[in-house]
């Protein structure tokens, strides 16, 4: 299951890493990126999109049929 934060970035599954990290911090509120409380969090959330993101490149890559 894709994460849907994830998908309502929209990046081809062929985007390199720093793409999906750029896309990730501006999915994020201003007023969300300014608060220091909440650095972990935001760390979270970007370590969950890279992670989809690898994950949804490799589904892609194994053959079917």
């Amino acid at each position: 299951m894709i994460d849907p934060a994830y998908q309502r970035l929209g990046l081809p599954a062929t985007a390199s890493p720093y793409t999906v990290l750029r896309a990730a911090v501006r999915a994020l509120h201003p007023d969300t990126r300014a608060v220091r409380g909440f650095r972990a969090a935001r760390k979270r959330f970007y370590r969950q999109m890279l992670c989809a993101h690898t994950a949804r490149q490799a589904a892609g890559d194994r053959p079917t049929g």
